[in-house]
């Protein structure tokens, strides 16, 4: 332990949102033999897999940014059909799966964290999913980092919680406490067919911003306070597998379900591969 400690603690010492800001730079660079050699290096070290991307010619990309926000061909990914399942809403590997016991998510073996202070700090947002169950979800550099809504609902609310910039793999999350619930994120809350759901985009180091579909960039935000949207009295309604937001840079999506609300497929582990569209579980036809 104390030596994953030595290991992680420059995170604690560098001003984390400054890089992040410059990495945002960074990615909107527009000069081509600056982006296409940032291209090609990230592609080289990361190997991504560019056959699968609409545009597969990575020098055709405007800059860094709008190449790591890719999008897949339309046949790369098959969102399962059937209407009582929940799909992985990314590409990635799963961190930790389970039940959501005394309004607490395993973050990494040793460490727990909660759903109150997971949801911007409202008891009533937590409450909702007292009992449930959750899936965390890291990105790597490799992947695709758009998100999708893994079962359909209606969007009745988002809150930003601003927060500090960890990064997210999996040493950071063995060693940090609390990290998923110290760093800035973004909070989507649906009414949904089987009850409340919860989509949340963690932040990372170097991740430069969150952009939502309908809102656009949502992080980084001025200032230190936590913003709420209402939709309770829109119609926002999203069909299974419908794009959400993306990443500009990677991190970890958290998907939260109420009790009795869903079961996971019991071969799910933790770093198993998934992709969008797969399968991760099925609503609970018991209740």
């Amino acid at each position: 332990m104390l030596n994953n400690f030595i290991r992680v603690l420059p995170q604690y010492l560098v001003p984390q949102h400054g890089l992040s800001r410059f990495a945002g730079w960074v990615s909107r660079c527009r000069v081509p033999w600056i982006k296409n050699w940032i291209v090609d290096r990230f592609i080289q070290r990361y190997q991504v897999d560019m056959s699968i991307a609409a545009q597969p010619d990575p020098h055709q990309y405007a800059n860094f940014n709008s190449f790591f926000t890719r999008a897949l061909r339309a046949d790369a990914r098959t969102i399962d059909p059937n209407t009582s399942v929940i799909i992985s809403p990314v590409d990635g590997a799963i961190s930790q799966v389970g039940n959501i016991e005394q309004n607490k998510l395993i973050q990494a073996k040793g460490f727990n964290y909660g759903v109150q202070q997971l949801v911007g700090g409202s008891k009533e947002n937590a409450a909702l999913f007292e009992g449930g169950k959750f899936i965390t979800i890291y990105l790597a550099p490799k992947d695709y980092h758009r998100v999708h809504i893994p079962f359909a609902g209606r969007l009745t609310k988002m809150i930003f919680v601003p927060g500090k910039l960890f990064s997210v793999n999996p040493l950071t999350t063995s060693t940090v406490s609390d990290l998923f619930a110290r760093n800035e994120r973004v909070v989507m809350l649906f009414e949904t067919t089987i009850g409340p759901m919860a989509v949340i985009m963690v932040g990372a180091m170097l991740v430069a911003s969150i952009s939502i579909a309908w809102e656009g960039i949502i992080a980084p935000a001025q200032g230190n306070a936590i913003k709420e949207w209402d939709y309770s009295q829109e119609n926002k309604q999203f069909a299974k597998g419908a794009e959400l937001g993306h990443f500009e840079l990677g991190s970890t999506v958290i998907l939260l379900f109420g009790a009795n609300a869903i079961n996971w497929v019991n071969s799910l582990h933790e770093e198993q591969a998934v992709q969008l569209g797969q399968k991760l579980g099925e609503m609970n036809k018991t209740t």
